[in-house]
């Protein structure tokens, strides 16, 4: 049975799902969107994903269409209709169908509402118990000054450019550098490094602020580690005991190879195991119930 997603106010199949080729979001990336995970009947941090969906709207200007409790309803309604225990889910929010030109005037019909709800495993496999291997990518973060990184929006070319070069000498994930060659965040993941039992990660000045980073900080805070947020550099990763990338849909990955550099000692350090293992007791025990009871 094919999943049914929720394309501009109706649930069609997958194989029927489709946009206008005028869509600003398919010419121009003109859009926002959020990746969700459901877990064991609940989906976690659902309400942070719907205001950080809603504020990336906001920052560009685009009008959202429905209500925030309209929104999770919809997110909660995909999950159901397509059987969803454990999953991932993807609202997108694009600016509408308009014309060739760039003005978003001319999107007249408003924003189209896109909801895809699919089951969903681990992103990295196995590397979860071998670790991760990260290469550099020559391609540098978009700037604050050119576009904010807290807006999660459908422009990611950027980020594939470096998703390309992690495939093009097989590694499992890219690591970008801003413009002044601090480090920034991987392809699609925040970045933490580790130090004498203390974590550092890069301000959100310069990467996406993850709801997953969020999550680990706290949970690292709360098992009495310090938590830094300060910027660093390619030798800081290279040296630290240990290093992991967290996002949505990576949870928490263990990294154990940069640029070819063994990370400590070359495998998921102990720390980032005992965060790995709060991390997944959270999500399976936490989140707004997918079905009434």
């Amino acid at each position: 049975m094919e999943n049914l997603f929720y394309v501009k106010g109706d649930w069609v199949p997958q194989s029927q799902a489709k946009v206008s080729i005028l869509d600003h979001g398919f010419l121009y990336g003109d859009g926002v969107f959020e990746g969700i995970r459901a877990y064991n009947g609940r989906v976690f941090k659902l309400e942070k994903h719907v205001d950080r969906l809603f504020l990336s709207a906001k920052a560009i200007d685009l009008q959202m269409p429905m209500s925030k409790a309209e929104m999770t309803e919809l997110i909660l309604e995909a999950c159901r209709r397509n059987n969803i225990e454990t999953g991932y889910i993807r609202p997108l929010v694009t600016r509408g169908e308009g014309d060739l030109g760039l003005d978003p005037r001319k999107c007249k019909k408003g924003a189209s509402v896109i909801i895809i709800a699919v089951p969903q495993l681990s992103l990295y496999g196995d590397a979860y118990e071998r670790g991760l291997s990260v290469i550099t990518a020559s391609h540098r973060r978009v700037p604050p000054q050119s576009l904010s990184p807290s807006i999660k929006s459908l422009n990611y070319l950027n980020n594939v450019l470096a998703r390309i070069e992690a495939n093009a000498t097989n590694a499992d994930e890219a690591l970008m550098l801003d413009l002044q060659g601090f480090v920034s965040e991987a392809s699609a993941d925040n970045l933490f490094i580790v130090n004498k039992k203390a974590l550092t990660t890069p301000p959100t000045s310069t990467n996406l602020p993850g709801i997953t980073r969020e999550t680990v900080i706290e949970l690292a805070t709360q098992r009495g580690y310090q938590v830094r947020e300060q910027f660093f550099s390619l030798f800081d990763v290279w040296t630290a005991d240990e290093c992991f990338i967290t996002g949505t849909a990576a949870e928490v990955g263990p990294v154990a190879k940069v640029d070819g550099r063994p990370i400590g000692e070359g495998k998921p350090g102990p720390i980032t195991k005992e965060l790995m293992k709060a991390y997944r007791d959270l999500v399976m025990s936490t989140g707004t119930p997918i079905r009434k009871k």
